[in-house]
């Protein structure tokens, strides 16, 4: 397939958080993505709508809008993470998601979305997520089904599960897990040179000791887990009035100074 326009909508995933790049904060999947379409169209222009902490619903408010005006051919839009971490009901999630992907599905465009990783894997007390995340993974092949999207199936990639994949913070990709994501995306677009391996486990590697383990998910929990919880119990997101860091449709290969210099609002 080859695109003109593409668009990304979502959250920290595909803000790219977890993925340091020297040229601007964070580069991520779908900025992996782009380039590799780019190199089948060099005059691809792409914009970058997520914000990291959106919700399904402010995805919805904030950026379906700003996307729908760029008339874009390829859309990306993994949403709902942020809703199982944040929300009860589950039944507003899937209404919430329904509308953006129903006006998305009638532009015509190639819309691409994904399930979520076992956090329950990677995450101290995860399992606390999982009724939730098979719920929301259950919607996202059902939203496939019904409105003819391209799903990146990350549930049941191997690698995903891998601690190598995660940042610290295990709640944003490594850039490997970024860079498998891409792959993953790739290969769902039947992209030249992508692989139906993209999910595939890494090379056995040597686990800490029981102790070793519990340790460092204590430290986890200190860095990490209380400072989410402090923001969440006052209602505060680290999304909170950002700006997407790619607001326009711009080329691919643009420099760090034409994206400093693109309007940031929205």
């Amino acid at each position: 397939m080859q695109f003109s326009r593409f668009v990304a909508l979502g959250d920290s995933q595909t803000e790219g958080m977890g993925d340091p790049d020297p040229r601007y904060e964070y580069r991520g999947w779908a900025d992996r993505l782009a380039e590799r379409l780019a190199l089948s169209n060099p005059d691809l222009r792409y914009a970058n709508l997520a914000v990291r902490g959106k919700t399904a619903r402010q995805a919805r408010d904030e950026q379906l809008a700003p996307a729908l005006a760029m008339e874009p051919d390829l859309i990306t839009a993994p949403l709902g993470m942020n809703d199982v971490i944040s929300r009860s009901d589950m039944a507003e999630v899937r209404e919430d998601l329904d509308e953006v992907y129903r006006v998305l599905h009638a532009t015509g465009a190639a819309v691409v979305i994904s399930t979520y990783p076992d956090v329950t894997r990677t995450i101290p007390m995860g399992q606390r997520f999982e009724d939730k995340l098979q719920a929301l993974n259950a919607m996202m092949r059902d939203f496939a089904a019904a409105y003819d999207f391209i799903l990146v199936d990350l549930y049941s990639a191997p690698v995903l599960t891998d601690l190598r994949a995660w940042a610290p913070d295990r709640l944003h990709a490594s850039p490997l897990g970024h860079e498998r994501f891409a792959d993953g995306a790739a290969f769902a677009l039947g992209l030249e040179g992508s692989s139906p391996d993209w999910g595939a486990p890494l090379d056995p590697w040597a686990e800490p000791h029981r102790l070793a383990r519990h340790a460092r998910d204590a430290r986890w929990a200190a860095q990490y887990l209380t400072p989410w919880m402090i923001r969440r119990l006052r209602g505060r997101s680290l999304g909170d009035g950002r700006s997407p860091k790619r607001p326009l449709l711009t080329p691919v290969r643009e420099g760090p100074e034409q994206r400093r210099a693109a309007p940031a609002d929205g």
